[in-house]
């Protein structure tokens, strides 16, 4: 296709066991994940998942979530550095937000688009250079993945079962081979594990 690079897109998602991202209380309910995704481990994965990345593709609400909370962190100097240098790259990179409410972004360096994942991924491989790291935004992740266009899967699985709450991996994706090119366990049992998908 011409005009195309050879961008990847990645994808970053803290998952339990039963494959959920959030628990049974709501996309809120995070208290299972927190002693998780602040380990020793998880700081050393967030670390990677933004090398190479040159632009952050988000859901509103991560958006809002993230933009409330990374900029202080960046400005922190008593902050863990792997979670100042995620923030301090957030917060000059490239962001683009997927919305269908947004009219303009609140945030410096970002735009707002209102159209389909997948196209927006298609516009990005036709510019620039560098990984488009989806970063824990399950909305934007699930159409990716129905649609075949994830390159890198870096997960964080945690020892537990949520038992309700969203899960990623719905019925009906595209049946897909995927490699690990990177596994570490942490002390609590959790997992960080980079999948690549093999084309």
């Amino acid at each position: 296709m011409t005009g195309t690079t050879d961008r990847r897109v990645t994808a970053n998602l803290a998952l339990t066991l039963d494959g959920r991202y959030h628990g049974p209380g709501g996309p809120s309910d995070f208290d299972l994940f927190v002693p998780y995704v602040t380990s020793e481990v998880a700081r050393d994965h967030l670390t990677r998942i933004h090398q190479g990345a040159t632009t952050a593709l988000l859901g509103r609400v991560n958006a809002e979530g993230f933009m409330g909370f990374w900029p202080t962190v960046a400005e922190d100097a008593g902050a863990d550095p792997r979670d100042r240098g995620y923030a301090k790259w957030l917060v000059d990179t490239e962001k683009v937000v997927l919305s269908t409410t947004l009219t303009e972004a609140p945030w410096e360096r970002t735009r707002v688009v209102n159209a389909p994942a997948a196209d927006v991924v298609a516009g990005l491989r036709a510019e620039g250079g560098g990984d488009i790291l989806v970063n824990s935004s399950a909305s934007v992740i699930k159409p990716l993945l129905a649609a075949d266009l994830v390159d890198r899967l870096y997960l964080l699985v945690l020892p537990e079962i949520a038992g309700g709450g969203g899960r990623l991996f719905e019925d009906g994706l595209p049946s897909t081979r995927w490699a690990v090119s990177r596994q570490e366990t942490g002390e609590l049992g959790e997992m960080a594990v980079i999948y690549d998908r093999v084309r």
